[in-house]
């Protein structure tokens, strides 16, 4: 890899008190600002100002249960809990911004793909082809079920297959049902868009049907920069044949590497460039202007999470009480149709790891990347390793106690070292698609490109 290789830079977030395990109590904690649009207007103008690609906010309609009941930690202590629509402030984040990205969790389970079609392109159109999406087939997903009120129940890859349907669907209305000289305005002739160019889409699918032409005329993107975190062996073909950009959680050069190598050879199967996939890892960054200092602030970090807590949340992402289970219990001997993802991460690193280990495992680590703790130079030195040993795209920083100050530190302390090495500068071009990919329109060899909308309405 080229040492002027640019690495991409994000932020990971969720628009509830603590972001993951609860933070919110510390000084330096959001607790009293996460509900305020200013302090996310703060925020995307500090990263905008940084040169960051993008803000990416993780959601989910549900929250943790235990036995289908809240379990009071949750709303005690705030474990993702309580929760705002990240997608209602991205109008207003992006007019604060110049060139800062936004990528918003929307799932395949609840929603209609008309809808989520449609918000996206309006999105798309008012941030100026700023705006991604974070595609999840499922999250919290017996939590989500009885709060829409869904009675039919889909296993986890079936939820694959309806979201093929789901996006094929979006696909189709974003891309074939409006020619690109479909909206004319012509003012003289009293013409706003041409009949002849456009289409109706014809959806009667298994699992989704949709006919009739698309409300929204081409926006910058057409499609939004489509982006992906399933890590499941479904997950990862899924996001082979959809995924513009992959999230990961890597947490070891060689695991990250396998991933990425994995998920770009599918790619290749499905007629794709193996950069048509960028991917990027999840970061927790812990630094200082001493090591000494940096580790002290992990510590304290550290101390603020609590096994129960993290027993908790484990299984409101899983579905797994693991506290009723035997500690002693082999990972690999799970079964379970939900939380594939983490399980199977988990058995992967270490076949002999025990119920026990996980919960102190998954306190300080969560559902998180790389742990990445020192000096400026050491994080530098680290992230640069990272990135060059696993082949990854870019790097997706993940707060430590909830508050901007760990973004700030990293901006302060470990971009302008990157900035020099010629590791990271400002993104190009005006969309987010162009920051990551060098394009503003979906690559060629998408498969959306073989879906067709019907005839012209005229």
């Amino acid at each position: 890899m080229s040492e002027r290789t640019r690495i991409a830079l994000g932020v990971f977030e969720m628009m509830n008190p603590s972001n993951g395990m609860p933070t919110w109590t510390d000084p330096r904690g959001r607790g009293d600002d996460w509900d305020r649009l200013e302090y996310w207007v703060d925020l995307a103008r500090m990263l905008d100002a940084a040169g960051f690609d993008f803000l990416f906010f993780a959601d989910t309609y549900g929250y943790a249960t235990l036995d289908g009941a809240m379990p009071e930690e949750v709303a005690a202590h705030g474990i993702q809990f309580p929760a705002l629509d990240p997608m209602l402030a991205i109008a207003a984040l992006a007019r604060e911004t110049e060139t800062l990205g936004f990528v918003v969790t929307s799932p395949t389970t609840v929603e209609k793909p008309y809808g989520t079609a449609r918000r996206f392109a309006t999105l798309d159109r008012l941030t100026g082809g700023r705006i991604g999406w974070n595609v999840v087939t499922g999250s919290s997903q017996a939590t989500t079920d009885e709060l829409f009120g869904i009675t039919a129940q889909l296993t986890h890859d079936e939820r694959y297959d309806a979201a093929d349907e789901f996006l094929d669907t979006c696909l189709r209305h974003w891309e074939h049902s409006w020619d690109d000289e479909a909206e004319v305005r012509d003012r003289a002739r009293g013409v706003y868009a041409d009949p002849a160019g456009l289409h109706r889409v014809e959806v009667d699918g298994a699992y989704q049907r949709s006919r009739g032409v698309f409300a929204v005329p081409p926006t910058p993107q057409r499609t939004p920069m489509l982006f992906q975190a399933g890590t499941s062996d479904r997950g990862r073909a899924y996001a082979a044949r959809n995924a513009e950009a992959v999230f990961i959680q890597g947490q070891s050069i060689a695991s990250a590497a396998a991933h990425v190598a994995d998920i770009r050879a599918q790619a290749v199967r499905q007629g794709r460039r193996p950069d048509d996939v960028k991917v990027v890892t999840g970061m927790t960054v812990t630094v200082a202007p001493t090591r000494a200092e940096a580790l002290a602030l992990r510590a304290e970090y550290e101390a603020l999470l609590t096994r129960a807590d993290a027993a908790v949340m484990f299984a409101g992402i899983t579905g797994l009480d693991l506290t009723g289970l035997d500690p002693d219990t082999r990972v690999v001997d799970l079964r379970t149709d939900l939380g594939q993802t983490l399980v199977q991460r988990y058995a992967r690193q270490n076949p002999d790891m025990r119920v026990g280990e996980i919960i102190d495992a998954f306190r300080t680590k969560a559902i998180r990347g790389f742990q990445v703790t020192g000096s400026p130079e050491e994080v530098a030195d680290e992230i640069e390793a990272i990135v060059d040993g696993s082949g990854i795209d870019g790097v997706m920083l993940e707060p430590t106690f909830g508050g901007p100050d760990a973004y700030r530190a990293f901006i302060e302390l470990v971009l302008p070292i990157l900035a020099a090495r010629g590791r990271v500068f400002p993104p190009s071009g005006t969309t987010l698609r162009e920051h990551l990919s060098g394009a503003a329109r979906l690559a060629p060899t998408h498969r959306a490109h073989t879906l067709r909308a019907a005839e012209p309405v005229r």
